[in-house]
């Protein structure tokens, strides 16, 4: 392809092909060519050539140089050597241009080859007829080779350029502006994740079961989108006395509150309702407002208050508890919605009550007693309890006695009897011929448990409580039996004959 409007040739010797090096591609960035410089072929006659094969080829094939760039210098043609030239002949056969097809790129097939204007040619002013219809040949053949190569040349180009402008259309189609917020803090950024869970990723934001995520992980992205990630913080509630853990995405206390459905007003607050809620949490204690009707003195009082017990919310009522005064639920309590209390004026004495605790008996074997026998070793003696009781009147009423306290007095001492072991004798010799049975008539009336007037003497034989143990007896003698108390009789006889019954002993030998 020429450099300018004109073609100029150089010279060659006879035989020599054509195709010396082309003129370089005109270019934006080159001069305008001067139409009056141009170089005319010299003057002489020439042969003209015997039939020959196109052997044309571009000047950059036929010497091995690259294409030129565009705005490169021309290249220079290098000297021709001069070589026999065969007889003139001035009717040459026009080159057969048709051999040459050049193939579109990465087909094989011919490429069509689009008509391009023929650029004028400077004629040289004197030539000889020969040299004429060679350097027409020369410009038709170049002349029909330019649509050809700039069409080789240009089609890379083209397609570099559909690449880029498809690979742009697709880049701008996959590329998304969105807004991402996270915990508050907000930035537009330029994605390529298909959804929010792929953005996430990118950004390296985590997110737990607590975390919430707007919209839902999973969900396509769209140019345009805001995404929002709140970070859950634990937060130990106390409510109204119940205490238990929950979970918040707010930033403030008062932000937790309304997430919670907590009711604010007139509530009391462990902490301040702007304070901010860090990721580790905090403990939180609300006291919400509750009414309460407070029973006291003949009088019925409602109360709105945030109380943490009973007792502060009675005293919230103007109402003071003094000295054993009570309300009807623990003081101590947690006050709830609705509840009514009564105050209990209570006025109440200590009274102290001595009770006899009563002694056990111990029995022990003696064998130099007779069986039936018992004497009484050691005498107990009762012990003594005091207690104290509380006398109260409730509201006027009053209450029964309730015992407080217990104490022992004195313990109690357990009384020692022994018991007899040894056989008893049928009888006493020498005294069973005797009128027993008269004798008692006479001393009782025949009653075994007769006791006189004075509490001295008793049963049949009416013996005193210290003869009566001196002969083997145990405890009384009234308490004896009928045939015990003969027995004992009849060893009081041998001992001292009828002298103890002084006014009865001679019904003895009636």
């Amino acid at each position: 392809m020429s450099n300018s409007q004109y073609q100029t040739f150089e010279p060659h010797g006879p035989g020599e092909p054509y195709g010396a090096d082309p003129a370089p591609e005109p270019s934006a960035y080159d001069p305008p060519p001067d139409l009056h410089s141009a170089e005319t072929l010299t003057y002489g006659v020439y042969p003209a050539p015997t039939p020959y094969d196109d052997t044309y080829r571009p000047a950059y094939e036929a010497s091995g140089h690259e294409p030129r760039p565009c705005g490169a210098p021309p290249y220079e043609t290098p000297p021709y050597a001069p070589r026999p030239s065969p007889p003139p002949s001035y009717e040459s056969p026009e080159p057969a241009l048709s051999r040459r097809t050049d193939a579109a790129p990465g087909t094989g097939a011919p490429a069509p080859v689009a008509p391009a204007p023929v650029a004028p040619t400077l004629v040289a002013p004197v030539a000889p007829a020969g040299t004429g219809r060679r350097a027409g040949r020369r410009r038709r053949a170049r002349s029909a080779e330019r649509p050809d190569s700039a069409i080789r040349r240009l089609l890379p180009q083209a397609l570099v350029v559909v690449f880029l402008a498809g690979g742009t259309t697709a880049f701008v189609a996959q590329d998304k502006a969105v807004e991402l917020t996270v915990d508050g803090r907000s930035r537009t950024l330029h994605t390529f994740a298909d959804d929010v869970t792929e953005l996430l990723a990118e950004e390296g934001v985590r997110v737990g079961a607590h975390d919430v995520v707007a919209p839902a992980p999973g969900t396509a992205l769209a140019s345009g989108d805001e995404i929002a990630v709140r970070y859950g913080r634990p937060v130990r509630l106390i409510l109204d006395g119940h205490r238990r853990e929950v979970w918040t995405t707010a930033h403030t206390v008062e932000e937790a509150l309304e997430q919670l459905g907590v009711r604010a007003e007139g509530a009391y607050l462990s902490t301040s309702r702007s304070r901010r809620i860090g990721r580790a949490g905090l403990a939180l204690d609300v006291r919400t407002e509750r009414a309460l009707t407070i029973m006291a003195d003949g009088r019925a009082r409602t109360v709105r208050t945030n109380a943490a017990t009973v007792r502060e919310a009675v005293e919230e009522a103007g109402i003071t508890l003094r000295g054993q005064d009570t309300t009807s639920v623990p003081p101590g309590s947690f006050p709830r919605d609705g509840q009514t209390v009564t105050v209990l004026r209570i006025t109440g004495t200590r009274e102290a009550r001595e009770e006899a605790i009563p002694f056990e008996v111990r029995r022990t074997e003696d064998p130099s007693l007779f069986k039936g026998t018992e004497v009484v070793e050691r005498a107990g003696q009762p012990g003594l309890r005091r207690e104290t009781y509380l006398l109260r009147t409730v509201n006027g009423v009053r209450q029964r006695p309730k015992r407080i306290r217990t104490e022992i007095v004195r313990e109690p001492r357990a009384q020692v009897v022994k018991v007899g072991t040894k056989p008893r004798p049928v009888s006493a010799r020498g005294s069973d011929g005797l009128n027993w049975q008269g004798l008692a008539a006479c001393e009782s009336g025949g009653r075994p448990d007769a006791v006189d007037p004075s509490g001295t003497y008793g049963g049949l034989y009416q013996f005193d409580t210290r003869t009566w143990q001196s002969l083997g007896g145990s405890g009384r003698p009234q308490d004896a039996p009928a045939a015990e108390q003969t027995l004992r009789a009849k060893k009081l006889y041998k001992r001292r004959g009828a002298t103890p019954w002084p006014h009865c002993g001679t019904h003895l030998h009636s």
